[in-house]
């Protein structure tokens, strides 16, 4: 077995952890205004981040997120830390570039979760989260969803994961300034980077979330291809020919086919045809490597965020 990134790396895909080469011994000029640059990458470098979402919302879950980073392309997963499964996911961590997915909804009508503070700004009818973003933006406290997002961050780092950087549940904290702060201000307390959706939202939401989070020294992939209802089979396949320079993060949500799974999860087999891709389709890398592709993690980005670089 070979040990890299902290993790079990299988020899076909340990490619992805290879450091880039010195601008010295290449002779390449790095452009340091680019982010790609500033990880030691060509300028027109196309960098892939591969990220499972859905860790700790179910044991089908679990399984399948850890799989596609120990024997599969993924590069990075999120942790779900008020899902009842999440306890489970940190006992079987093994160092994966893992971060945390801010969670401030419970979007299903049959599987539910609620706040680790118990905010009363944060409980539906249910007893949960709410399932809309409307409904948080509507009705949470902000000092409460300030509190609940640090123990979730607090929660995952006492349990043991070396946190890589934050995401946010259903964009619920980007897309409204009042909240961005708040996902902000998380990102520059704990000194991690944040998922932020592409450029483009900014018009459609009305304010500047990528320069605001630059200006704070805070770390973000350059593009987000997020998945639809039929999962990340087409929008991967369909990346590793039109991707732009820079860094892309892709997200997948994998998980095993089991009885469990199906019972909870609406989009059950979008969820393990994204496991199948990332594990068992092994043309994937070989596409990717013959793209010109790079795989990279959050860890990466994170380095670079604490550097102050």
């Amino acid at each position: 077995m070979d040990w890299a990134c902290g993790r079990h790396v299988e020899p076909t895909i340990a490619r992805r952890c290879q450091q880039p080469a010195s601008s010295e011994a290449s002779g390449t000029v790095l452009d340091m205004t680019t982010l790609a640059g500033k990880l030691g990458y060509p300028d027109d470098a196309r960098l892939l981040i591969v990220n499972c979402d859905g860790l700790g919302s179910s044991h089908a879950a679990n399984v399948g997120c850890f799989e596609a980073l120990r024997d599969g392309l993924a590069t990075s997963a999120r942790l779900m830390v008020p899902c009842p499964w999440s306890r489970e996911a940190a006992g079987r961590y093994r160092g994966e570039d893992v971060g945390v997915e801010l969670t401030l909804n419970s979007e299903w009508d049959l599987y539910r979760w609620g706040p680790l503070t118990q905010s009363p700004s944060l409980l539906d009818g249910d007893g949960g989260l709410p399932r809309s973003r409307a409904e948080v933006w509507d009705h949470a406290d902000l000092d409460e969803v300030l509190r609940e997002c640090r123990t979730q961050i607090e929660r995952a780092i006492l349990w043991g994961f070396d946190v890589s950087h934050l995401g946010s549940h259903l964009a619920t904290l980007p897309l409204r300034p009042e909240f961005f702060d708040v996902y902000l201000e998380l990102a520059v307390d704990f000194q991690l980077p944040l998922t932020l959706p592409d450029g483009a939202s900014e018009r459609s939401v009305g304010f500047p979330f990528r320069r605001l989070a630059a200006e704070e020294g805070v770390v973000s992939p350059d593009h987000v291809v997020a998945p639809r209802d039929a999962g990340a089979r087409k929008g991967l396949e369909r990346a590793l020919f039109e991707l732009a320079p820079g860094v892309t993060e892709i997200d997948a949500r994998p998980a095993i086919d089991t009885p469990e799974l199906r019972a909870l999860a609406p989009d059950w087999p979008a969820r393990t045809d994204d496991h199948h891709l990332l594990v068992a389709d092994h043309d994937l890398g070989s596409l990717a490597e013959r793209a010109g592709i790079t795989l990279v993690g959050y860890r990466e980005l994170r380095d670079l965020q604490r550097r102050g670089a």
